[in-house]
Parts: structure tokens; C-alpha cells; sequence
């Protein structure tokens, strides 16, 4: 694990070797294959497409864990199932578009890296506190999650979880076409990072004292999904601002409108959380017969 977070730091490895990049592909390459009318085919049928790529996942997972090199080659094949450096790039990105006052490449740089809403007409305010969402959130879905799977299942369970977040981002959406084909696609996901989102909201409130602690309590189930909620309200509690997603959700409620200064301040926070989260998954577990 400290080996694939170290050369994490060298940045992503190129699209054409990327396992991300692979599932993508496969994703996008079977969604051209649907051909079902009705919600019942669509659902088995996007089922059926979702299961052959998360088997294919972990089986490529199981291979790579038996290849020699031990830890080593492990540490190598896991650096591409987490995005820790790319996450906080992206962020910083953002702020430095805020603090230039250049709104549109903010909006920009927020759609290119961070979220799949539409931006052109979020302020500068809402792009600020999108860009916290999507730090707290996929601080939890990008680095924790799979490092958490990754020391309870190796790389097969690691590479199963990649695909599903994946298969999410890419079908788990309420729309006519993907209301039932990607329904498995949502739920696999929404299972696999009941743990991670958990953690990752524990982490947060001990790196900041317990301050988010009220606002968690309260917000938590504020979300439409049983785990962003858990991260991002304790971000909102924690920096003292209101996360607001129009007509969607609002978190901290009380707090005040986040800016382009607390951009910083939240990577700080997704600093200190990152490293209270290493730590604990690099603690030895009691292992019971």
C-alpha cells in the first residue's frame, strides 16, 4: 500500500496501460450493445453486462496477485486503482482559477475533473463548494475505498471495486435509458462503499477535533446516497460552511457560503484524513480462527 501511494505521487500511468481506462472502455462499449425495451429486460440485461466486467475485474484482480514479486509487484499494480494526487490536483486547479477571478476556467476545470453536472452557471461560491463536495466524496470513493478493499481482499477485491465505482459514474444515473440498466450498477456501488464513506467521515472528524461532528449527526442522510452524505457533511461541519447542491441537498445549513480561500484549507483537512485512514488500514487486525 505505501508503495502504490508513493508512486501515486509520480502521477497517472498512460491511458493505453490504465485499468481504469480498460473499464471505460468496456462500459462504454457494451452500453452500444442494449437492445432491451422493457424495464424488466433492461434491468436483467444491464445486469448481465455488469456482472461479465466485475467477474473479468476480480479474475484479472486474482492474476495479478499470483504474478512473482510479491509486495512489490502488488504495490506496482495497485498504484492505478486509487487517484489520490489527481484528486487534490484537480482541486487545486480550481482554486487557482478562483483566485485568478476567472470564473468561466473555473467552471471548466470543475466539469473536466471533478463533477458530471452541468456548471456554466454556478457562482463562484457553488463552484468553490462543489469542488469541496467532490474532494470529500471522492476522497472516500478514489483513495479510501480502494486502499480499505485492497487490505481486506487483495487485488482481486481492489479491482472489483474500481469497475463498480466505474460502472456508477458511467450507469448509475435516473435517466429513461439508464433508470433499469444501470440500476445494479448503483446499488453494487452504493454496497461496496458503505465502509469507505463511513471511514472516510471518522477520519475527518479526528483530524478536525470533532468539529463536524454536530453537522454529521444531523446532515448525514441529507443526500440521495446512503454514503456521500457521510464525508461531506462532516467536510461542511468540519471548514464551517454550507455545501449546497441546488434543489438537490443542503448540508450545514447554519454555515457559511464557502469561497475560493477555503479551497485550501479543505485540502488541508483531506491531508490530515487521508493520513489518519493510511494509518489506520496499515494497523495490524486481529485475524480470528
Amino acid at each position: 500500500m505505501l508503495l502504490a501511494l508513493a508512486l501515486d505521487l509520480l502521477g497517472e500511468p498512460p491511458a493505453p496501460f490504465h485499468p481504469v481506462i480498460w473499464m471505460g472502455n468496456y462500459l462504454k462499449a457494451v452500453r452500444k450493445r442494449w437492445r432491451a425495451e422493457t424495464p424488466s429486460k433492461q434491468l436483467r440485461e444491464g445486469a448481465g453486462w455488469w456482472a461479465l466486467g466485475a467477474g473479468a475485474s476480480a479474475a484479472v484482480g486474482e492474476l495479478a496477485q499470483r504474478l512473482p514479486g510479491g509486495w512489490i509487484t502488488q504495490g506496482i499494480l495497485l498504484k492505478p486503482l486509487l487517484a489520490r494526487r489527481a484528486l487534490f490536483a484537480a482541486v487545486s486547479e480550481v482554486h487557482t482559477a478562483l483566485v485568478a477571478d476567472d470564473l468561466p476556467e473555473a467552471r471548466r476545470l470543475l466539469a473536466w475533473h471533478l463533477v458530471s453536472r452541468e456548471t456554466s452557471e454556478l457562482t463562484a461560491s457553488e463552484v468553490a463548494g462543489a469542488a469541496i463536495e467532490s474532494l470529500a466524496e471522492n476522497l472516500s470513493d478514489s483513495v479510501v475505498a480502494p486502499l480499505l478493499c485492497f487490505r481486506v481482499g487483495g487485488l482481486p477485491l481492489a479491482a472489483l471495486y474500481r469497475y463498480a465505482n466505474t460502472a456508477d459514474a458511467m450507469w448509475g444515473y435516473r435517466t429513461p435509458a439508464l433508470e433499469y440498466a444501470g440500476k445494479v450498477a448503483a446499488h453494487a456501488d452504493d454496497a461496496l462503499n458503505l465502509a469507505p464513506a463511513r471511514l472516510t467521515a471518522l477520519c475527518t472528524l479526528l483530524a478536525s477535533g470533532g468539529r463536524g461532528l454536530s453537522v454529521w449527526e444531523r446532515d448525514r442522510r441529507n443526500t440521495a446516497s446512503p454514503n456521500a452524505g457521510h464525508p461531506m457533511s462532516a467536510f461542511a461541519g468540519a471548514l464551517g460552511v454550507r455545501l449546497d447542491k441546488r434543489g438537490v441537498y443542503v448540508l450545514n445549513a447554519s454555515g457559511r457560503v464557502p469561497e475560493a480561500a477555503d479551497l485550501p484549507r479543505a485540502l488541508t483537512l483531506a491531508r490530515r484524513t487521508f493520513a489518519l485512514a493510511t494509518l489506520f488500514l496499515l494497523l495490524p487486525w486481529k485475524q480470528h480462527a
